[in-house]
């Protein structure tokens, strides 16, 4: 087999089944007809392949971008909840604080 051929070959086992056909039809025609066309359809075949890599790494970036927000919200959410605890708890101090003032002593009243 030629490397032509091997190229060829390979460029197709990752082509649309269109793509295909029409390969197998260039490859019928007469060897001067032939000639003029495979170079502009492998360079169909390689942009057909080159934009099915390109929307692979976009629908995976993608999924990475919507777990990595999922982990933030989580984290936001997680924050928050440490934050309300934390200012419930400055509130119950500030108010046992204001109960001892009141009283004039840090003993509390019977």
């Amino acid at each position: 087999m030629s490397h032509a051929a091997q190229s060829t070959e390979n460029l197709l086992n990752d082509t649309p089944s269109e793509l295909v056909d029409l390969q197998k039809v260039i490859e019928s025609l007469p060897p001067a007809q032939r000639l003029l066309i495979q170079p502009s359809f492998q360079r169909v075949v390689e942009s057909t392949n080159r934009r099915r890599k390109i929307l692979q790494l976009v629908q995976d970036s993608i999924g990475q971008l919507r777990l990595d927000m999922k982990y933030l919200v989580f984290d936001l959410e997680a924050t928050r909840r440490e934050r309300d605890a934390y200012q419930k708890q400055i509130q119950e101090m500030m108010g046992e604080q204001g109960d001892m003032d009141e009283n004039g002593s840090d003993e509390p009243q019977e």
